[in-house]
């Protein structure tokens, strides 16, 4: 199997070539292929993208539409062009997100969609029916790979980015924060609910990030609007546990800051 980085290699091309392939797929390929490679296959090259385009063109539309607070999103099934995700496009289908979902659950559920999708638009396809319609310019959006300042938490956003953000990191990276000046990652979270929601006097003062209490259901955390209850953590040099587990070990004071 070719890596990616090498398939601009003129060996590499030539080794493809001699496959004399008819059609060409990727899916999260990561790379965009040269011309040389794009014109070989009598059928195209298609591509199966995690996103409904020409919204999240880029390395990873999944992680950062769950960080942004989609509530959908779907499967392109594309030609392959020489820019980033710019091909015309033959089909798409629509993948709702719940609060339930990480980046690793919508990873599982498009590439079951993405996979029935390009099998019923095959035929089509290889007898040249197929549609190309064209992407909206004035619609793009990017999705670039994930840096280690997007894995970064900030407790002063609202309460629902923090938990999209813990959601869309899962389980690639995780979310990170820093407990006693060392990496504290957080693998999941979620937003208090019903009476959960109430703010104790004596936590107005505390800014975000503060550790508000600690139990059986996790860690609550201080955002800019309210709290967020830490359910999944890791600390520095250790495996990952539950926050209830780590909170009763740890002994977590409140007023405690993460960050």
């Amino acid at each position: 199997m070719l890596q990616p980085e090498k398939l601009r290699a003129p060996e590499a091309v030539a080794e493809v070539a001699a496959l004399r392939p008819d059609l060409i797929v990727t899916a999260a390929y990561g790379q965009i292929l040269p011309k040389s490679v794009l014109d070989l296959p009598q059928h195209g090259c298609l591509n199966v993208h995690g996103s409904l385009l020409p919204a999240y063109r880029g390395g990873a539309p999944i992680q950062r539409s769950i960080i942004n607070g989609e509530k959908v999103t779907g499967v392109t099934l594309m030609y392959m062009a020489e820019g980033l995700d710019t091909g015309d496009m033959i089909a798409k289908v629509e993948v709702p997100i719940t609060d339930e979902d990480t980046a690793g659950t919508m990873f599982g559920k498009l590439s079951v969609a993405g996979a029935a999708l390009l099998l019923e638009w095959l035929p089509r396809i290889i007898e040249g029916s197929a549609p190309r319609v064209a992407q909206d310019e004035a619609l793009a959006t990017y999705a670039p790979n994930l840096s280690r300042d997007d894995e970064r938490l900030d407790w002063s956003v609202d309460a629902r980015a923090v938990f999209d953000r813990v959601r869309g990191l899962n389980p690639m990276a995780g979310g990170f924060t820093y407990l006693n000046g060392e990496v504290f990652k957080v693998w999941g979270a979620r937003i208090p609910q019903g009476s959960d929601t109430m703010m104790r006097p004596e936590w107005q003062s505390l800014v975000p990030g503060s550790v508000l209490e600690t139990g059986a259901f996790g860690i609550r955390v201080r955002t800019g609007d309210g709290s967020v209850v830490l359910t999944d953590v890791q600390p520095a040099g250790k495996k990952a546990l539950s926050a209830t587990e780590f909170a009763r070990g740890a002994r977590l004071a409140s007023g405690t800051i993460l960050g």
